[in-house]
């Protein structure tokens, strides 16, 4: 099995599962993001947003290939470029992480380490940048696939709770720890990359 990790760009971004390729959850405010889909505009939106990013900051996410095939991809990038996170009770992100956005892993290509892998090479793209951790904001009631990753996956794979929320909390994964993960991770990282929205959920918390 040939698999690979690239870094997102406007390139690959076709690349991305149909809903997530236009999905601007993460990249415009509440009011902007309405705006853009009910316009027919959050596909230029998206790029818009991607493109900007990796002038001003660099690399911004990741999409693994296996045999060719897209597999998967997760997105990141510091808090200042994710407009939505204000939205939310526990925010901000501190200041001396950069904020885990979104990712997905294809059903057909979970129980085979790719999360782990996923994740392992956001950490040392981060590391290499000086960036100490990663922070996301965890869905304590996930029932379905939605934008907002489920905090009990997150735990699972070695997130701790910064800022408790009965719904939202905020939790942070110190980077160098993910170096040295236990190979016992690996089955919670696919099923927290593969419990990602099936399509963009946009509504104001």
């Amino acid at each position: 099995m040939g698999r690979k990790l690239v870094p997102l760009t406007l390139d690959n971004l076709p690349d991305l599962p149909g809903p997530c390729r236009s999905c601007v959850f993460w990249e415009l405010d509440p009011v902007r993001g309405d705006a853009a889909v009910k316009a027919g505009r959050a596909e230029s939106e998206k790029e818009s947003w991607i493109s900007g990013v990796l002038l001003e900051w660099g690399s911004c996410g990741r999409v693994v290939y296996v045999d060719d095939v897209p597999a998967g991809f997760v997105m990141y990038a510091p808090p200042a470029y994710v407009p939505r996170s204000t939205a939310f009770p526990t925010s901000p992100v501190s200041s001396d992480a950069v904020q885990l956005m979104t990712a997905r892993l294809g059903p057909r290509f979970q129980g085979q380490g790719l999360g782990r892998v996923m994740v392992q090479t956001v950490a040392k793209d981060l590391l290499r940048r000086g960036v100490k951790a990663i922070e996301a904001f965890g869905d304590a009631r996930w029932t379905e696939p939605a934008c907002v990753l489920p905090a009990e996956h997150l735990l699972a794979v070695g997130f701790k709770t910064v800022r408790q929320h009965p719904r939202y909390p905020r939790l942070r994964l110190e980077l160098r720890s993910t170096l040295s993960w236990r190979e016992d991770m690996e089955m919670a990282l696919d099923k927290l990359l593969g419990a990602v929205q099936k399509d963009p959920v946009l509504r104001p918390l």
